[in-house]
Order: structure tokens, then C-alpha cells, then sequence
């Protein structure tokens, strides 16, 4: 069963990036699950075929790590679970490119910390590279660099699902499909008896928001929270996602096809720019400026340029370029963007008009604090 909309977003889609769970790869044993990830390998390539472009997300590194040194319980500490990374990564891989090399196809391991994404250049390389590899007709299978990413660094996407969406606004792909060990979205519980299975959002809400259940336990680390999250961030740049059960028969073949499986997440609002998605979801803020009514209406609703006589307070230590979260008096985040200046000239010149700036600072290098084509909206 299908319908029009899931048809019209499935067959217009060109790149399409898919992301799959641990507990979608292995067993109950916390093995991998060679059939599935056979069969996973076997659609992928179908759609490679097919003339479309195609990236893998792939989780289960850690598990695959458990399962070889004999653990039954994740460790919590960051230098074990890197060592299980490594060791389980190897035996990750190499699974993938056996089982593509059954069906004729290559494929290419692509480890990325959240520090490749964060700095424009790096960003930029990451997907030339992916790009490149596509052109090839190589299938890239992504993968978080587990054994160099840390908490306390922040380098960490916090889990695959973030970074698969992320992947998916760095090409700009038209679809981002999440398997996971459950079917989609439910009112509820998915367990519970009055708890039904949500085919399609068409924006996000309150009520949305509140569907969300999350358990505990397992090898993997990504819940229902995590994966909306991750979802959010490809509709708001315009591009639609579906979460299905990766451990359905085909479910790959058959979301493709438009086949009534899972939740479908429509775009919200117009398609953004590469430049605009690295901005907003991409780089990471270095300091936060806070806005008076009126310069935050002026941004929100009138598309304007971020001016000194606007900012009311500003946190943190930040240089010429570097990102930051512009905030409305209640600490809501509504844009962020490229600044003119850093944090020490704006506690000069906060509140007062360009003409005054030469006087203050002994120079005036810029009007805009941030200009209008630096900034992108939350």
C-alpha cells in the first residue's frame, strides 16, 4: 500500500542517505547479523543501480567491539569505549565490504569527529570527498571516528542519528531514512495496546513532541528523542526523512517504492543553502549576543542585518568570524551567524550607531555586526 505523497517524495529523491542502527546490525546475542546486513548490502547496491546516489550512516562499531572481547555490559568511560570502538570497527568494516563485494560493489570507510563538520574548510573537504566517491560509484559508509571523538572536547555528534542528518544536509540529499528496531513514531508506547503508528508528520508540535518514548538498555544509544532531533534538523532545510524497522523484510526496496512503511517527516518551508545549513547546523557557536525587542524583530521579520545598536549583552570570548547564537531577552535562540567583530570591540560599541565606531575603536571596518547573508535562522 502507498500513497501519492510518499510516492512523489520517494521517486524525486536523487541522494538519499540511510542510517542504520546497532540494534538493526546485530542479533540478540549482540552479534552482527550477517543475513540482514547481507540483505541491507544487497538493497543499497539496488539503488546504486538504480542511478541514484546513496550513503550508508552505520552504528555498531562499539557492539561489534563488546561482542569480540566477550563484554555483555556497555562501558561507561571514554577511554574504554574508545578501545572497543577500534577493535570493533575493524570487524564493522570488514563485514561491509565483503558483503558489497558480493554484489559487485565498493565501499568506502568514511570516520568523521564533529570538529570535520564544525570548521568551514574541513566541511568543505568532507564533501568534495563524499561527492567524489559517489561519482565513483562507491558506496561511502560513515561512521563517527569513536576512537579520537571525547565528550569533554565536545567533538561528538552525540550519537548517529545527528550525524547521519547532518551528512544529509552536507550533500544536500533529498531524503534521509533512519532504520531502527522499531516501526516509526507511536502515540505512545509502541508496546501499548491503545498506541498507534504515526504515517505522516507535516510539522512539528507540541503533540509531536510529546509522543516521544524512550527505553533504556541494549548496546545502542540513539532513542525516539534522538532520532526527531535528528529529523528536525533535515525538514527545517527542507528535505523530507522517514523512520521504518530496519529488521523488516526489504524495508529499504519497499520505502522507496512508497510503500506505506514507518513515519514519513515532510519538509517544512523552502530549501536551504549549503552555505545557510552549515551555519545553522553545522558550525558551533562560540559565544551568544543577546538582542533588544527591536533588533530581534528586525532580523526575525524584516530580514535585516544584526547592528551594534541592537545588542543588549553578549557571553563569551569570540574572534572576527566565528560563529555565534544571537538571542532574543529570554535567552531563546533565534539566528546564528558570522561576526564582524570580536567579543572585546562589541563591549565597545554594543548600543551605539556605525557612525560612532571610528570614534570608539579607531576604526570602522564594518556597519554590520552581522550581515544579513551571514546569518541563518532557527
Amino acid at each position: 500500500m502507498s500513497d501519492l505523497l510518499r510516492q512523489e517524495v520517494t521517486a524525486t529523491a536523487e541522494k538519499i542517505v540511510v542510517k542504520v542502527g546497532t540494534r538493526v546490525l546485530t542479533d540478540q546475542q549482540g552479534n552482527l547479523d550477517l543475513d540482514r546486513i547481507g540483505a541491507l548490502a544487497e538493497q543499497l547496491t539496488a539503488v546504486a543501480e538504480s542511478g541514484r546516489q546513496i550513503v550508508l550512516v552505520t552504528s555498531g562499531a562499539v557492539g561489534a567491539g563488546m561482542h569480540r572481547l566477550g563484554m555483555n555490559t556497555r562501558p561507561t568511560d571514554v577511554a574504554t569505549l574508545q578501545a572497543i570502538a577500534a577493535v570493533g570497527q575493524t570487524d564493522l568494516m570488514q563485514t561491509y565490504q565483503k558483503l558489497f563485494n558480493e554484489h559487485g560493489r565498493i565501499a568506502a570507510q568514511v570516520l568523521l569527529t564533529a570538529n570535520e563538520l564544525d570548521d568551514r574548510v574541513s566541511y568543505l573537504n568532507v564533501r568534495n570527498t563524499l561527492l567524489e566517491l559517489l561519482e565513483l560509484s562507491v558506496i561511502p559508509v560513515v561512521n563517527e571516528n569513536d576512537t579520537v571523538s571525547v565528550d569533554e572536547l565536545q567533538t561528538t555528534f552525540g550519537d548517529n542519528d545527528q550525524l547521519a542528518a547532518l551528512v544529509t544536509n552536507l550533500l544536500g540529499a533529498q531524503l534521509l531514512i533512519i532504520l531502527s528496531d522499531v516501526d516509526g513514531l507511536y502515540t505512545g508506547c509502541p508496546n501499548a495496546a491503545d498506541s498507534e503508528l504515526v504515517s505522516t508528520v507535516t510539522s512539528f508540535n507540541e503533540t509531536i513532541s510529546s509522543y516521544v518514548q524512550e527505553s533504556s538498555g541494549g548496546l545502542g544509544t540513539g532513542g525516539m528523542g534522538s532520532k526527531l532531533n535528528a529529523v528536525r534538523m533535515v525538514t527545517l532545510a527542507g528535505e523530507n526523512a522517514v523512520i521504518a524497522n530496519g529488521r523488516e523484510a526489504d524495508v529499504l526496496s519497499r520505502v522507496l517504492a512508497g510503500e506505506m512503511l514507518g513515519t514519513l517527516f515532510v519538509a517544512e518551508g523552502k530549501t536551504l543553502s549549503p552555505w545557510k545549513r552549515w551555519l545553522r547546523f553545522s558550525a558551533q557557536p562560540q559565544g551568544k549576543i543577546s538582542l533588544d525587542d527591536g533588533a530581534c524583530a528586525a532580523i526575525q521579520q524584516g530580514g535585516s542585518s544584526l547592528l551594534a545598536i541592537g545588542i543588549a549583552s553578549l557571553e563569551g570570548h569570540f574572534n572576527k568570524g566565528d560563529v555565534v547564537q544571537l538571542c532574543n531577552l529570554n535567552g531563546q535562540e533565534l539566528a546564528r551567524g558570522l561576526t564582524n567583530y570580536n567579543s572585546d570591540e562589541l563591549h565597545k560599541i554594543r548600543g551605539h550607531r556605525s557612525e560612532e565606531f571610528q570614534q570608539i575603536l579607531g576604526q570602522c571596518p564594518y556597519d554590520e555586526v552581522i550581515h544579513r547573508d551571514n546569518l541563518a535562522l532557527v
